[in-house]
């Protein structure tokens, strides 16, 4: 390890943290209200995992886990020394960010390998010992201030080469104590390697502390909220959940990390691409409840974006150029979707946005009919369809592009034309939104909760789901009920969409109901949700996952 410097060193013996612990959560939360709401606001943002071991196309970090003492040596003293990403262009990166609607961008200073992306005086084990020899992570920060855009630094507590180079196994989570001694020399590199990124790029918007939960994490909080207080923590501080969506709306923040991919890291063979439309389906969900998506691009060695993922991102621009205003600083609707129409909401402003997704074989030209019937609308009310004027279908001048819509009792009736040429062939696949001024909600929904399911039975092969109203609404009577399917699997999941569904039961009131499927695949993982239904619509819980 180099000598520390006289600055650096005095500033750690200068920090006093006085914290207040968070005893409900039992983990130091210093996030400010107000700096929450801006980052909720911001609503979308870019990861990128970036790392030397890109050069191999595998996992990041995680294949030092496990492997042998060659393979680790090999890892930490050569490789290295053929990482020369001199086309990253972080300017080109930001401009595409911000065209997709990104308002931030997250990049990986140190990942579990502890590989540095800086010039850190903390170890041998960073970029300047290569063949790029420059500070990478300042020229992201530079550009991405240059661009507008909030910057974010992701930072692993957990560092595989402190433990290689200190005799300990490579892995994530141990099973007994690390040695008092050896922790005390893990903290203080935790600790120096925070205060360098606090100290050396300026005000730092965003931090994601990944792995180390428990001392290492808790200590790098402590640094980064004493030297930055205007920081905003998210992994380590709010719910991160990685590779899905939030199953329900929620109030508090909440970031959903997504990989386009089944990769972080770029993987150059066997790799299985997201579509652009699935993606935006996903910002779509995720904004209508509440959270901001983080979608992750992994460049190849030589620092530039592989082809797929720029066209997604550019995909994702088209789009967000028409309809950016329905994702930017908006709130959830009263529920996040009515099947396949999501929403999104300005209460100050009283407009509401409604997402039609998944709609068939809708040609230019062509005019289709939805029902929104959680929606009201006044004398005031106007109803359009984003970046349509509402006037004109090009080539087509026999057709009426204008948007019409009549309340009537069972809800909000809307006729309106896909009018807009995006692409050449006419096959725009992506969803319109429309806006609805001067809108309120028609109804108050009942809320629903997923408890945990009871496995039970002489062979452990019987189940009950359990769910519970919280809110029964505006309903005299409703029906409850599950739906389940078996878990795809960390990445897939996202691709799945079918649901088996139980028996209903009819309540009158709030409380608790359970329901005893009849099916029996032992040995398999399987998510739950609770679901009730209103004489309107169907309101569904969170997901949870259980192995029977």
């Amino acid at each position: 390890m180099k000598k520390i410097s006289l600055a650096i060193s005095l500033l750690f013996f200068l920090i006093s943290i006085q914290a207040q612990q968070n005893q409900q959560e039992n983990f130091l939360n210093l996030n400010k209200p107000d700096r929450l709401e801006w980052f909720r606001d911001l609503g979308f943002g870019m990861f990128i995992h970036f790392s030397f071991d890109s050069q191999l196309g595998v996992v990041i970090s995680h294949s030092m886990a496990g492997a042998s003492e060659d393979y680790l040596n090999r890892f930490v003293n050569e490789l290295p020394k053929t990482f020369n990403p001199k086309e990253f262009s972080p300017d080109d990166i930001a401009t595409l960010a911000k065209l997709a609607g990104m308002k931030y961008i997250v990049f990986t200073t140190k990942h579990h390998s502890g590989f540095c992306m800086w010039d850190t005086q903390t170890t041998e084990f960073n970029i300047m010992n290569t063949p790029y020899g420059k500070d990478l992570l300042a020229e992201y920060v530079d550009a991405t201030r240059k661009a507008g855009l909030a910057v974010g630094f992701y930072f692993s507590p957990e560092d595989f080469n402190f433990l290689y180079e200190n005799g300990m196994q490579v892995r994530r989570r141990f099973t007994e104590p690390i040695p008092e001694k050896i922790m005390g020399k893990y903290l203080e590199l935790v600790e120096l390697q925070c205060m360098e990124l606090m100290a050396q790029y300026g005000d730092i918007d965003i931090i994601f502390f990944d792995g180390g939960e428990g001392p290492l994490q808790e200590k790098c909080k402590e640094v980064v909220w004493e030297l930055q207080p205007e920081i905003v923590v998210t992994r380590g501080a709010i719910k991160t959940p990685e590779q899905m969506v939030l199953g329900i709306a929620s109030d508090e923040p909440w970031e959903s990390c997504i990989t386009m991919g089944t990769q972080w890291a770029y993987k150059p063979t066997n790799e299985e691409y997201k579509t652009g439309a699935r993606l935006i389906e996903i910002l779509i969900e995720t904004r209508a409840k509440g959270g901001n998506l983080l979608l992750n691009v992994g460049p190849k060695p030589n620092g530039e974006l592989p082809e797929e993922q720029d066209a997604n991102l550019r995909e994702m621009a088209a789009w967000n150029f028409i309809n950016y205003e329905a994702v930017e600083k908006v709130s959830p609707w009263i529920l996040p979707n009515e099947e396949n129409i999501w929403f999104t909401w300005k209460p100050e402003e009283k407009t509401l946005y409604a997402f039609l997704t998944k709609i068939p074989d809708w040609t230019r030209g062509a005019r289709k009919e939805f029902l929104l019937k959680s929606v009201l609308t006044s004398e005031k009310s106007e109803v359009s369809v984003l970046g349509q004027s509402g006037e004109l279908v090009e080539y087509q001048p026999e057709t009426d592009a204008k948007t019409y819509f009549e309340q009537k009792e069972d809800g909000l009736h809307i006729s309106c034309v896909r009018a807009q040429r995006i692409y050449n062939n006419n096959k725009w696949h992506n969803p319109l939104v429309l806006k609805i001024t001067n809108a309120a909600p028609s109804l108050e929904p009942p809320a629903v909760v997923t408890n945990r399911p009871v496995i039970s039975g002489s062979a452990n092969n019987l189940i009950t789901f359990n769910g519970e109203i919280i809110n029964k609404g505006d309903a005299e009577k409703l029906k409850a009920g599950f739906q389940f399917r078996e878990y795809a699997g960390f990445v897939e999941e996202l691709y799945s969409d079918e649901w088996q569904e139980s028996e209903t039961v009819e309540i009158s009131g709030t409380g608790n109901f359970s329901i005893s499927p009849q099916f029996k695949k032992a040995g398999k993982e399987y998510q739950v949700r609770a679901f009730v239904d209103h004489p309107k619509l169907r309101i569904y819980g969170d997901i949870v996952r259980i192995r029977f």
